[in-house]
Order: C-alpha cells, then structure tokens, then sequence
C-alpha cells in the first residue's frame, strides 16, 4: 500500500498544474492584442528558472519523483508563457545549467548536490510566492480586487497546503520553507478578497470604454500578472 505522503502528492500535482495554468486566459488577451504593456515578467522567469531545477531536484533525490513530474510540466508550460523573450529563453537554457554543473563539480556527494539544489529552488519559490504583494497592496489601496484573480490566489492557497504537508510528511524543508510562505500569503490574500469582493472602489474615474474594459478584465498595466 502507498504512503499517505504519495497520495498528498498526488493532490499536489493536480493543484500546481491548475496553477501553471491559471493564467491562460490573461496571456491569451495580451498575444491578440501583442502587447505586455507594463506587466512584470520577473515572476513568470523565476517560476520558469524555479520550475526547471525542481525537476532536477526532484530526480536526484531519493522519493522525490512527484516533485519532478509536475515541475517539468510547469517548465513546459512557462517556456510557452514567455516564448517571446528571448532574455527569458536565454536564462532559462544557461541559469539551470549552470546551476546544476556547479553543484555537481563542487559536490561530490549526492545529499550535498541535492541540498544545494533545493536552497537554489527555494529562494527562487520564494519570491515566485512573494509577488502578489504589489497585487495585496493595489487591492488595498483601490478598494477591488479585479486586480487579485480569486481562482489563482485560491490555487496558490491550496498549492501551498498542500506541498506543505506533503513537506511535512517526506521531512524536506527545502519544500516546506517556501510552499509555508505561500500557504501564509495565499491566505492572506484570500482574506483580503473577502474584505474588498463587495466594496466600492476607490480613486477610479469615469476614464474611456477601453480603459473600464480593461479593468474588467484585469489587465491595467497597475496589475501584475501574477496575483
């Protein structure tokens, strides 16, 4: 019979891969209009470069092969998100590279190359779970939350539960570290969208048809793609 931390990682994978693909949508308006606007990249490239080395980390250690199936499917699916950048595509050939022959030219020992990879990976999802704080501090400040999508701070809510437990269960700080912080941020912002789902909106002005059209959509160039 399979241990119970298979199965959790099993619901794990289901929930990131809702989350590689929340935000579908949004960059499927922005390739028919073929513009980004002002929208940050930075969380994409580090979820793109983070997703990449988990696969990795998720082969070279020991029980860890749920963590590499649905970060290669996450790699796949950012590389798709940011085929246009060629900085991106750049990085994500060379960054990873680089990264896993430094660790296994300064580490001989499996253990040591795998702790290595997992500070690496954790930094990096990290800060992909920190960037909704610009998305938080919008929503506070205008009063609506058309600029924190409810399903992808749901999924990020339930995505970092989940590995969190998953963590928990397998004793690998590496995943526990940064999917808590996401656990903590993914309620937060869960809390903020039940605080400002019905309120009025703050300093918005009767601007042109586009403008109220992209808010609706949530494509201001004041939010960020990643909420």
């Amino acid at each position: 019979m399979a241990e119970p931390s298979f199965y959790i990682g099993v619901i794990g994978n289901v929930i990131s891969v809702l989350v590689f693909l929340s935000p579908v949508e949004t960059f499927w308006k922005i390739a028919k209009r073929k513009s980004t606007e002002e929208y940050k990249s930075l969380p994409y490239i580090c979820t793109l470069l983070g997703s990449s080395l988990w696969t990795y980390y998720g082969i070279v250690t020991p029980g860890e092969y749920l963590v590499s199936t649905v970060n290669g499917f996450g790699s796949l699916v950012e590389i798709i998100y940011l085929n246009t950048i060629v900085v991106v595509a750049l990085l994500n050939v060379f960054f990873p590279i680089a990264a896993i022959a430094a660790t296994r030219s300064a580490f001989k020992d499996e253990k040591m190359r795998s702790q290595s990879m997992g500070f690496i990976c954790a930094g990096l999802n990290i800060i992909m779970y920190g960037s909704p704080l610009s998305a938080m501090k919008t929503v506070v400040a205008t009063k609506s939350v058309k600029y924190m999508p409810f399903w992808l701070s749901f999924f990020l809510f339930l995505n970092g539960a989940i590995w969190a437990v998953y963590a928990s269960l397998q004793h690998d700080v590496f995943l526990l570290v940064p999917n808590g912080v996401g656990f903590v941020f993914g309620t937060i912002q869960l809390i903020l969208y039940g605080i400002y789902r019905n309120a009025k909106p703050a300093g918005l002005s009767n601007g042109s048809s586009e403008i109220a059209e992209d808010e609706e959509e949530g494509l201001t160039s004041r939010a960020p793609l990643l909420s």
